[in-house]
């Protein structure tokens, strides 16, 4: 048989995270011969920007709570737990040789190295260790079954079709569509029956139309970010900061698809931020202590300047209608009610959104319950297997999103290994 004639037994659509692990666990459970059809040069590119060039591989803690889906939780659940946390960070650390090290102030694990080329390449030699072959720069166009041979054929550019036994498709979402992240994968399930949950950006920044902080862009704080009017009131925790366009920063990616989601709907969802962390009820009691401290005769802003950046600080008390050399102690209580209400509840006044361009990830996707939860093989389309960013959930900032690709990828993989060893 020629080598263009030839039927793989597992061909991976993808090279990013969920595929990476995929194909290093199907070689684990004894495949060998696995071709990884990559568009980009090299694979991984989101391992390579994420963390700002350093790789955020896992978060130091885990709960299925954490992550949206419009799928069964309890499919999520199974899926996200199929692999714990703990056993993942021993992976890397053991047979991948990628030490981690705890961020204690945001509770990320990072390489030791600081790198995320070492993350990207230590999975890519794994995986060629254990007999994968990769072709980077090949697209996936097409993907048919031929029912009588009983072989999936991939459409690929260049280099012609390919024939397999087993697919694995780990073809991401639409989000940074820089990173070769444009929807094919998406488009083929469906092309083959599969249903698709609504499709949006998700953990993505927020923009204001007339820009009507762009003056205090660069800004960087830690607050909490709440949406008063959904259902529990959600909260985010984090850095915030401030663009040229709009708002950005964890707190702010965290909450993004409720602004997302609602964007089309009659009535936008509310975002407040508490500037201190504190709400407009204790912003109130600090002022009206402070008024009757022996530091009373301090100045407004003084007090605001200590716990806020200097121009947020100004800017509040401009937007509250309070000069700031007015003296704690002559704050009228109508004052000091609008100091409260934009320290502690304060609208933020987005309007869109950065889109899929800026997008950690695609909300939405392929529903949880057309894969089989102990293999991720497709319900619909028997020999084709699911992983990372295609499936219909997503988790915040924080390597939540990168431990759903290793513990998808690797069920998937191992799924695939299974089916081809029955077939033998």
């Amino acid at each position: 048989m020629n080598r263009a004639d030839e039927v793989r037994d597992l061909v991976v659509v993808g090279a990013g995270a969920a595929g990476l692990m995929a194909a290093i666990a199907a070689g684990e459970d004894g495949t060998r011969g696995t071709l990884v059809v990559e568009r980009s040069r090299d694979g991984g590119r989101k391992i390579l920007i994420s963390g700002g060039g350093r790789c955020n591989v896992l978060p130091s803690r885990l709960s299925p709570r954490q992550y949206l889906t419009e799928s069964s939780p309890h499919s999520l659940r199974k899926l996200l737990l199929s692999w714990p946390l703990a056993e993942q960070r021993a992976y890397f650390e053991g047979p991948l040789g990628i030490p981690l090290a705890l961020e204690a102030e945001t509770g990320k694990l990072f390489p030791v190295s600081g790198r995320a080329r070492d993350v990207r390449d230590a999975l890519v030699e794994r995986a060629r260790a254990l007999g994968a072959e990769f072709h980077f720069e090949r697209s996936v166009e097409g993907l048919t079954l031929d029912a009588e041979a009983d072989e999936w054929i991939l459409e690929t550019t260049p280099g012609g079709p390919v024939r397999a036994r087993t697919v694995i498709l780990t073809t991401g979402g639409l989000s940074v569509p820089a990173t070769g992240s444009d929807g094919t994968g998406l488009r083929l399930v469906e092309t083959l029956g599969h249903s698709i949950h609504d499709l949006y950006p998700a953990l993505t920044p927020l923009v204001s139309a007339d820009a009507p902080h762009a003056d205090l862009a660069g800004v960087s704080l830690e607050v909490t970010l709440v949406a008063p009017g959904v259902r529990g009131a959600p909260e985010a925790r984090g850095g915030f900061l401030f663009t040229h366009r709009g708002y950005s920063g964890p707190a702010v990616l965290d909450l993004s698809h409720l602004a997302v989601r609602s964007a089309h709907r009659e009535r936008r969802e509310a975002l407040h931020v508490r500037w201190t962390h504190e709400d407009q009820a204790a912003w109130d009691r600090r002022l009206a202590a402070a008024g009757q401290s022996e530091g009373a005769s301090t100045p407004v802003s003084a007090l605001l300047r200590r716990a806020l950046p200097q121009r947020l600080a100004d800017r509040m008390m401009k937007e509250a209608g309070v000069e700031g050399s007015v003296a704690l102690a002559r704050l009228r209580r109508e004052d000091r009610g609008a100091l409260a209400g934009v320290l502690g509840a304060y609208p933020l006044p987005w309007t869109g959104d950065e889109g899929y361009r800026k997008a950690e990830v695609t909300g939405g996707g392929v529903s949880l319950a057309e894969v089989d939860p102990r293999s991720l093989e497709s319900r619909v389309q028997p020999g084709l297997f699911l992983a990372g960013e295609i499936l219909d959930a997503f988790g915040p900032i924080g390597g939540y999103n990168f431990a759903w690709a290793w513990a998808t990828g690797r069920m998937a993989g191992r799924g695939a290994a299974a089916r081809v060893s029955r077939a033998g």
